[in-house]
């Protein structure tokens, strides 16, 4: 039995046991999960082990890497930007980018990057992986880009283009990477254990990650086989050169280790943030409300920030999704807390995401992927908060 670490408050009891359930059940390896309400934290926990291979116990500073739920921190930076006016949402893209403008692109404004539905989910060209790293050369390639789509027609999710794009607009309006940008003005004031660009003195204190696949390959069993609801999403996974694939491989090769130093290292706004779960809960409890006298976004501009955008089917996901400008909305696949919920899960599992209505804000990393739809470690975390509330 995995031993668990950090307390929580009277009344928040079933969270510990949904999360000791997590590694007794679920497959959770290392992880941690953290949950403030009304500014103050009521859920701090962690557990099991930061590397399988060398047995080093997940500790209460233990970093992780957290795949896309990197893009709520992404644009809570667009949208403290926005805030101090030195960011129009609504203006084009272009006037703080002028080479974007490019095939076609010159209307295009911020939000419909935020809201996944510029059409530059892909390169016609994917770049050498060494490219991307280094950031310049990738942010030129989108630039130079066509996009897929007629922007503003439809919606399909930018799941490694986006960081490049808005993290672009965020260097061109500050002066600063969106890395170094959220550092200085979000982490920074707010304490926040959270990083986009891994300073190489914090290596040591990253998990390893393991993947599982998921037991059953849908791509390769006979088509009269597949269920009817998933027929599509298997026929895009089939087509090498439909969105599914193509929105991730825009670097080559498409994989990137993202347990290797140079990955983390490198500014990756859309997939490579690693922090605690402590980190991301209190970023979202600081866009709701005050934590230690500090708050993030102001109620008219969190109420912008959280307007649905888009929501129905998705052209890459080739399923329902909701956006509003930069933050995912609940779903029935993803309810988070309630109707006004707001955040961004990442691959494999991790989740940082608030609820404005009940005072709630969420936090959750591990190291274990497990790519499967059926993973209930989030949702029991989440299930465990809700019946916990007054």
């Amino acid at each position: 039995m995995t031993t668990i670490n950090g307390e929580v408050a009277p009344g928040f009891e079933s969270v510990r046991e949904a999360f000791a359930a997590n590694f007794d059940q679920h497959g959770d390896i290392g992880a941690a999960v953290c949950v403030y309400r009304e500014g103050r934290p009521v859920v701090d926990l962690w557990g099991g082990t930061a590397d399988p291979d060398t047995g080093r116990p997940w500790k209460r500073d233990t970093l992780q890497l957290v795949y896309s739920a990197t893009k709520g921190a992404t644009a809570t930076a667009a949208h403290l930007l926005a805030q101090r006016g030195a960011l129009d949402l609504d203006a084009p893209v272009a006037t703080y980018w002028p080479e974007f403008a490019a095939n076609g692109k010159a209307e295009i404004p911020v939000r419909r990057l935020l809201s996944h539905q510029a059409g530059l989910v892909a390169l016609d060209q994917p770049v050498p992986l060494a490219d991307a790293l280094a950031w310049q050369p990738m942010v030129a390639a989108l630039a130079a880009q066509r996009p897929l789509w007629t922007p503003g027609t439809a919606h399909g999710y930018h799941g490694r283009t986006l960081g490049w794009l808005i993290g672009e607009v965020i260097h061109r309006v500050s002066r600063r990477t969106p890395g170094r940008f959220f550092a200085a003005e979000i982490a920074g004031p707010l304490g926040l254990d959270f990083y986009i660009g891994l300073p190489a003195n914090q290596r040591d204190r990253v998990s390893r990650m393991v993947y599982r696949r998921p037991e059953a390959d849908l791509t390769t069993v006979p088509a009269e086989s597949i269920p009817e609801g998933l027929r599509e999403l298997v026929a895009a996974k089939r087509d090498p050169n439909s969105l599914n694939n193509r929105a991730f491989q825009v670097t080559d090769p498409a994989e990137m280790d993202f347990n290797s130093p140079e990955v983390q290292a490198a500014e990756l706004p859309a997939s490579n943030g690693i922090g605690t779960a402590r980190g991301l809960a209190r970023m979202y409890a600081a866009l709701i409300g005050e934590v230690d006298g500090a708050r993030l976004l102001s109620p008219d501009t969190l109420a912008s920030a959280t307007e649905e955008q888009v929501s129905g089917p998705d052209k890459v996901l080739v399923s329902a999704s909701r956006f509003s400008s930069g933050y995912m909305l609940p779903t029935e696949t993803n309810p988070m807390i309630g109707p006004t919920s707001f955040g961004h899960t990442g691959r494999g599992g991790s989740l940082g995401f608030a609820d404005p209505e009940h005072g709630i804000a969420f936090g959750y990393v591990m190291n274990h992927i497990i790519e499967d739809p059926d993973d209930a470690r989030a949702v029991s975390l989440i299930d465990a908060v809700r019946s916990s509330m007054p």
